[in-house]
């Protein structure tokens, strides 16, 4: 699915020149704007994912200032080139005075997709940490290069802008390399999507096929790594998902064993039986009775 951003503002005193120019890769948007400013111009925008926005170009002797809130310290500087990385859902207040154009780049980033892509969990601190009006070649660099991608009438190959707009992520937000995991284990996202994935499904057949696809990993590695992380087999994970509810059921009222049997996916009252001694050490009855005892 791809990944659109979406963004409130309320701003006035800017005209674009010639459109938007934007490009999407796999969890990236790349918005490339030119704009006219009249004597005073600003506003607020806020958006529902975290972004850069990159200030290439601006004309003007005039001062820029921005502010995460309208009644906040103001953060003001002149540089034709200046950074801001702003977190998801935090409002961004922008004034502008005597300042006659602006070319900017806006990046917008899906934190979910790229914790997936880069293989870890992101540091919500990171990510909830605003950083405002700083210059950084390295950085700098980068855009001007993902810009000209933007209005590039002929693009270069998918992988180029992408790798670029990752790279750029990655620098900002401090990413060291990841942690080494144990030989064939899951990463913490993997991990988790898999496990509520078979919880919610549990009550039927679920394949190994659908859960290596949620990891994108072999079906083979998967059933590996699987094990390895939790020390149970997909399947077996399933039948002691099977077996909570089977308890939740057994609590909630005084139902046949054998209804208890139909309701959570087992062939029948015997392999119910066998499973849950098998998983909790007492058969179905025992602990039932246990439990109201």
């Amino acid at each position: 699915m791809t990944f659109q951003p979406r963004m409130n503002n309320r701003i006035s005193g800017f005209s674009v020149i010639g459109g938007l120019n934007r490009r999407e890769w796999n969890g990236i948007v790349a918005d490339l704007w030119d704009v006219e400013c009249a004597p005073v111009a600003g506003g607020f925008y806020v958006a529902d994912d975290p972004r850069l926005f990159i200030v290439l170009d601006a004309k003007g002797g005039g001062r820029r200032n921005i502010r995460l809130r309208q009644t906040q310290a103001v953060a003001e500087d002149s540089r034709r080139q200046v950074i801001s990385y702003i977190p998801a859902g935090m409002e961004l207040w922008a004034e502008m005075v005597d300042v006659n154009y602006v070319r900017h780049l806006d990046l917008h980033f899906n934190a979910e997709t790229l914790s997936r892509r880069l293989m870890e969990d992101l540091d919500p601190r990171k990510l909830a940490m605003p950083r405002l009006m700083f210059s950084e070649p390295r950085f700098l660099a980068l855009a001007e290069l993902i810009a000209a991608e933007c209005v590039n009438p002929q693009p270069l190959h998918d992988l180029y802008g992408d790798g670029l707009s990752v790279a750029l992520f990655i620098d900002v937000m401090r990413l060291g390399r990841v942690r080494s995991r144990k030989r064939s284990e899951l990463a913490a996202w993997q991990l988790r999507r898999s496990i509520d994935y078979i919880e919610e499904n549990c009550l039927r057949g679920i394949r190994l096929e659908e859960l290596a696809a949620l990891t994108g990993l072999s079906q083979s590695y998967f059933s590996h790594a699987f094990k390895a992380s939790t020390g149970l087999p997909p399947h077996q994970w399933q039948m002691k998902a099977r077996i909570e509810r089977a308890k939740t059921l057994m609590l909630a009222g005084d139902l046949p064993m054998s209804v208890v049997a139909a309701e959570t996916g087992f062939a029948d009252q015997a392999h119910f039986t066998r499973v849950f001694r098998k998983t909790v050490g007492a058969t179905p009855a025992t602990w039932a009775k246990s439990q109201r005892l």
